[in-house]
């Protein structure tokens, strides 16, 4: 199993109303895609987090190989996502590991 962890501090220029929205639909779009892509084991993102954080966003997710990372990696649902994960995001931290 591969454990794929990604964090995101939104853009610091969107307003609180632009920000919940787009928490809202990262989550919508990110977690439409696991049923789309095949060896994901679960995915989830984390949109409210305790203040004791310093990322917007979190997401876990979970594959049954390296291999299955990579299809979702490239797989065109996720690619779309990532678009629009990007246009709203300034900062992003990934570890990736095995376990």
């Amino acid at each position: 199993m591969v454990n794929h962890i990604v964090l995101w501090s939104l853009k610091p220029e969107l307003s609180e109303k632009e920000r919940q929205e787009a928490k809202a639909e990262i989550k919508r779009r990110l977690e439409g895609v696991k049923d789309r892509v095949e060896g994901v084991i679960s995915l989830e993102v984390k949109a409210e987090g305790l203040p004791s954080s310093n990322r917007d966003l979190a997401l876990l997710s979970s594959f049954v190989s390296k291999e299955a990372l990579d299809g979702y990696q490239n797989h065109p649902a996720h690619l779309e996502a990532a678009s629009y994960v990007r246009a709203h995001t300034c900062e992003r931290a990934c570890f990736d590991y095995e376990g």
